[in-house]
């Protein structure tokens, strides 16, 4: 089980004494974003729009599917996207590319998951300067003609043409509703009010006042189709397995849903469960002796030198409400007419 499962999700005399801790955090990104608004710390703009996607949460299910339909949503009206992330907090620093030959155990499993996508169409960069990375990214790709920021919402010293908020309604995500390190909240649900685009998705909790929002989009994650791995054109609904034994494994951060996925379309599976951010490798197979192996793409890719035919992915896609790409391209249109 998650530590956010055991965690965040309740209110006991442990947070009433980091409660004030999560009071100091708010109050200094109130005062950062002020310190850029009022320019007393410097700000770079780039050469191109940037729009930076990030979660509301800890947890954060959704964004990474998202990031797929904003990337097609962009190629097909004619632009060239790349894409910018801090990615894992041991990495070198220095700007780097992600490519199928990156290790994804230097860059996290859900950056290699889109650069392994989209490695001819949309150049994925990481490094601890998100500045110094957009530089090298657009320096290494000149026909790249927006940032895709995957990360950053706090990162107020690189200027953002359009913010997205994703916020999950579910209780898993949103917990105890307090900001870390009380709760699983990376920003307070009042700055929200603040965000030219949120992406809703799960059930809206009524408790959370959502009426000071400004544009909200509903945003659903379909689980309908797994791939073979070493034959990506092999597909099958996940319906077709229900005759087959299967061994479901995921790490940590994918288990909730996966697992919820795997028991709601009523598959005969057994559940195995590593920790976060888990290094795979061949002998995590050794012991499973079943027809068909399920993982979560993010977690399937990073088993593909050693994969056997027993191997499946399962991907998740977004589907959004259309008004947001309108939105979206308005936006990027007026930009454009002003430069």
């Amino acid at each position: 089980m998650k530590l956010s499962e055991l965690y965040w999700h309740r209110i006991t005399p442990l947070h009433v004494l980091l409660w004030p801790l999560s009071v100091i955090y708010g109050c200094y990104l109130t005062i950062k974003k002020l310190c850029y608004w009022l320019e007393i710390f410097p700000s770079v703009k780039l050469t191109v729009p940037v729009i930076v996607i990030d979660s509301i949460s800890i947890d954060d299910d959704g964004k990474t599917p998202f990031m797929f339909w904003l990337i097609n949503c962009l190629l097909r009206n004619g632009y060239h996207p790349g894409i910018i992330t801090r990615g894992n907090f041991d990495n070198p620093g220095s700007p780097a590319e992600v490519t199928p030959s990156t290790s994804p155990n230097m860059v996290g499993g859900k950056i290699f998951l889109l650069a392994h996508h989209y490695q001819q169409t949309c150049p994925v960069w990481v490094g601890s300067d998100r500045i110094a990375v957009a530089q090298a990214l657009l320096d290494a790709h000149p026909a790249c003609n927006i940032i895709l920021c995957n990360d950053g919402m706090q990162y107020y010293r690189l200027e953002r043409d359009v913010e997205i908020a994703i916020v999950d309604f579910n209780e898993h995500n949103l917990g105890n509703g307090l900001l870390v390190p009380a709760g699983p909240l990376r920003t307070p649900l009042r700055h929200l009010n603040k965000i030219e685009l949120i992406v809703t998705s799960g059930k809206q909790n009524h408790q959370i006042d959502v009426s000071k929002w400004t544009r909200t989009y509903n945003m659903m994650l379909a689980n309908e189709v797994a791939y073979n791995v070493l034959n990506p054109e092999i597909r099958r609904p996940l319906k077709d397995f229900i005759n087959d034994r299967i061994h479901a494994m995921a790490s940590e951060e994918n288990t909730y849903w996966f697992f919820d996925l795997i028991q709601k379309s009523g598959l005969n599976a057994q559940f195995q469960s590593f920790s976060e951010n888990h290094q795979f490798h061949a002998k995590d197979f050794q012991t499973v002796d079943t027809e068909i192996i399920i993982m979560p793409e993010e977690n399937a890719l990073q088993c593909y030198s050693f994969a056997q035919p027993t191997l499946w992915a399962m991907p998740r896609e977004a589907w959004v409400n259309d008004k947001l790409q309108t939105a979206i391209l308005k936006k990027l249109d007026t930009l454009s007419s002003k430069t």
